[in-house]
């Protein structure tokens, strides 16, 4: 098994390609090790010290450092555990894990706007952000205001404000003239 990494915008993230399937469906986030309870996946990268998040794509992996911990000390362990996880045959996660499309639900008047945004960011903006290893989901609209959620190499990272605010938020304008503002959200 050969993995591959590449560099994110955000220096304390890695992205890992271990040139398979990750997910059939969706994104996970795991923050923290306390979060990652149903990943065998993320405990294993978890049990690495040094590793501060772990985020699973489609086809990829990413993780973020500590700030005080080299890439140059951590990153083999971490290419040894995602390779003895693929190899060890377990599920990348346990039980009825099966992720959605990651969006807070809305339904009331603003529904249909509501729609739009998601549909926009499905089609136009999580791909690209997917590229640099990071989710960006809908969290909330109130007001003309879009509350978007960070995932993965996105959180923390930054060029995100700089994201948020002369790509998404222009390109939610262009297209949704109810849109005004767009903010991040923690998760």
């Amino acid at each position: 098994m050969f993995i591959q990494t590449e560099s994110t915008p955000n220096p304390a993230t890695l992205k890992f390609l271990p040139g398979q399937t990750v997910l059939e469906v969706g994104t996970a986030d795991f923050p923290s090790a306390d979060a990652a309870g149903k990943s065998p996946l993320a405990r294993r990268i978890f049990a690495v010290e040094g590793v501060g998040g772990v985020f699973l794509g489609s086809d990829f992996v990413t993780v973020t450092k500590a700030d005080a911990v080299d890439w140059t000390h951590i990153k083999p362990a971490i290419l040894g555990a995602i390779m003895e996880h693929f190899q060890s045959g377990a599920p990348v996660m346990e039980g009825e894990a099966a992720p959605g499309d990651g969006h807070a639900r809305h339904d009331g008047p603003d529904e249909e706007i509501v729609n739009q945004i998601k549909e926009l960011l499905d089609t136009r903006v999580r791909p690209a952000v997917a590229q640099d290893g990071g989710d960006i989901t809908f969290h909330g609209f109130d007001r003309g205001v879009v509350y978007l959620h960070m995932q993965g190499s996105c959180a923390g990272c930054p060029s995100s404000t700089l994201t948020l605010k002369m790509g998404i938020e222009n390109l939610l304008r262009h297209y949704i003239p109810e849109v005004t503002e767009v903010r991040p959200v923690a998760a």
